[in-house]
């Protein structure tokens, strides 16, 4: 059962108003936010990539760079080793294009999902010792691979990490002892001593953010590679970060660049999904060009995603990009079928009462376990870790809600995983298949998590009536976006509404159209695409509706039409 709160946040919304000359209405919706000063307000409705930090802020940024110019004047062969994700690809991409620009001499390596696992391991190591390799650079990984990088250091290797993702640590008298790697240099705001403003940067933003620092220290205009802004852009939102802050620069900034972007193979993708790139959001990356990119590491390799972004030619960019589109098409059919088990098993098995889901599918791909945690976790609201078998085990997903900070809550057990990685909001473990019976048990006996905590909350900016749903307010909505984890799609609500006629929708009837009416008599189209059965079924039994909603624009006849989220 949905829980639903209206915001009452207190300021002065007519001055707010008046004075960022915006309507009263979308200064409650900033204040929401907890955008509260006049310097917050500034920075969010008109901050600009003359704002963000300077880099060299972040630990150990001095040393990572200049090891790295040294490295390029000597001509020293140089790997980076990225993620299989939308995050490490864009990351890699990011240093691999910085570095070769600056004179490096750089290849790149990204672990097989299957074969190799998540992050660095002694393979890679081995294989970058084989190929002549002097210096290895982690992105968006590295964090956790203290014994990985002692034995890389042993092997004579230069190593630097740049990461986002949490400092492992070990609980000694009720302390946390934190274990960095021991690597040459560690760039990682979420290390305890960087002293960076902003904590909330993906792999890629971080990559970026080194590769600026590395122009200016070998006497180079940053500005060169403003255009890698669009990466990061793209991996802030396919990674799910808060768009917050500096964050909500990188995604405002780097979606108008993508708009007019050179990189062929980004062209080739918006291209053959049928993107409107006049018309980019933060939806199509999340939605669309996000799960493309992401299928290449789920399915097959992450290094065809790569290899997408670097492609020269328009006709090597259209195959490479409508080969990305159908591996994704094969993902979703995997992963509905996934999560229509997984859904099962919770609701005809005891984990029903579960605070926690531990869900065990043996036989689904591992690529997809997170995708699925995702899915089972917005179904029932609880936290939820979705394992497979593995060769040497099995192996999970994790995806968690605001009120539970999965990374922390795991850590305990980290005894009973053979590898264990992440963050507050997803994690990823591997353990011994005997122990996971245990383990749900045990997660589970220690949950935090009240009754209160497992239904979903509706946080809901206003209560708008009709009156005031005008297509100049839906054109001032846009400063808010880009909206995505962090700033969320305003959302309001409308109560007591008239349905007078409804009908389905779609080629499978997915969707619902229904014309409604508030008490003063304005009538406005409201279109869902979400538990439809269950919005006809109150249709049918009551003849009115309460629902939240967010208004836009529909293209085909140009009228305001009423995007449905939840409704009673």
């Amino acid at each position: 059962m949905e829980r639903w709160f209206i915001n009452m946040k207190k300021a002065d919304f007519y001055g707010i108003a008046e004075k960022y000359d915006i309507s009263p209405i979308i200064a409650r919706i900033i204040r929401n936010r907890e955008i509260i000063s006049e310097e917050e307000i500034d920075f969010y409705l008109n901050g600009t990539i003359a704002d963000l930090y300077d880099g060299m802020l972040m630990k150990d940024m001095d040393r990572a760079v200049e090891i790295l110019a040294e490295k390029i004047r000597e001509e020293k062969p140089i790997r980076i080793i990225g993620d299989y994700d939308i995050d490490g690809v864009n990351a890699t991409y990011i240093l691999q294009s910085g570095l070769s620009e600056l004179g490096g001499k750089v290849d790149i390596d990204i672990p097989d999902r299957i074969k190799d696992g998540y992050g660095l391991n002694q393979t890679l190591i081995d294989r970058a010792i084989d190929a002549g390799i002097d210096t290895i650079i982690t992105c968006d990984n590295g964090i956790a691979a203290y014994d990985e990088i002692a034995y890389g250091h042993e092997k004579g290797l230069t190593i630097i990490v740049t990461d986002h993702h949490e400092v492992p640590f070990e609980m000694i008298d009720d302390e946390k002892c934190y274990m960095l790697p021991p690597a040459d240099a560690v760039v990682d705001i979420k290390r305890p001593d960087c002293e960076y403003p902003f904590k909330k940067l993906c792999g890629a933003a971080v990559a970026y953010k080194m590769i600026e620092a590395l122009f200016n220290m070998m006497m180079r205009d940053p500005e060169d590679v403003d255009y890698l802004m669009e990466n990061v852009a793209i991996a802030t939102i396919g990674d799910v970060v808060d768009l917050e802050g500096e964050n909500r620069v990188f995604a405002k900034q780097g979606l108008e660049m993508l708009k007019r972007t050179k990189n062929e193979g980004l062209k080739a993708l918006m291209e053959c999904t049928s993107i409107n790139v006049d018309k980019l959001k933060s939806y199509d990356i999340a939605f669309v060009l996000g799960p493309c990119i992401n299928a290449s590491g789920r399915l097959d390799t992450a290094k065809r995603a790569l290899s997408l972004l670097n492609a020269r030619t328009p006709d090597e960019a259209m195959r490479l990009a409508n080969e990305l589109k159908c591996l994704n098409d094969e993902r979703k059919d995997m992963t509905e079928r996934g999560k229509k088990a997984a859904i099962e098993m919770v609701e005809t098995t005891d984990l029903i009462n579960d605070k926690v889901l531990v869900i065990y599918l043996p036989d689904i791909h591992e690529s997809i376990a997170g995708i699925i945690a995702s899915k089972v976790k917005e179904r029932f609201y609880r936290p939820t870790i979705i394992f497979t078998k593995v060769e040497n085990g099995v192996k999970g997903s994790g995806r968690s809600t605001d009120e539970y900070d999965m990374f922390e809550q795991l850590n305990k057990y980290r005894d009973m995983f053979t590898k264990f990685g992440g963050h507050k909001a997803a994690v990823g473990a591997s353990m011994k298949e005997e122990n996971l019976e245990k383990f749900r048990k045990a997660i589970n006996d220690v949950c935090p998590l009240t009754d209160e905590q497992i239904q979903e909350k509706v946080l809901i900016d206003m209560e708008l009536p009709f009156g005031y749903v005008t297509k100049d307010l839906v054109e001032q909505l846009k400063v808010i976006e880009p909206c995505g984890k962090g700033n969320k799609t305003p959302l309001f609500v409308a109560k007591d509404l008239q349905v007078i006629d409804y009908r389905r929708l779609g080629k499978n009837r997915n969707g619902l159209k229904c014309k409604v009416k508030d008490q003063t008599g304005i009538e406005f189209d409201a279109v869902s695409w979400e538990d439809v059965d269950a919005l006809e079924q109150l249709i049918m039994e009551k003849g009115q509706l309460t629902f939240t909603f967010f208004p836009s624009i529909n293209n085909f006849d140009g009228e305001i039409q009423l995007r449905i989220k939840n409704f009673r």
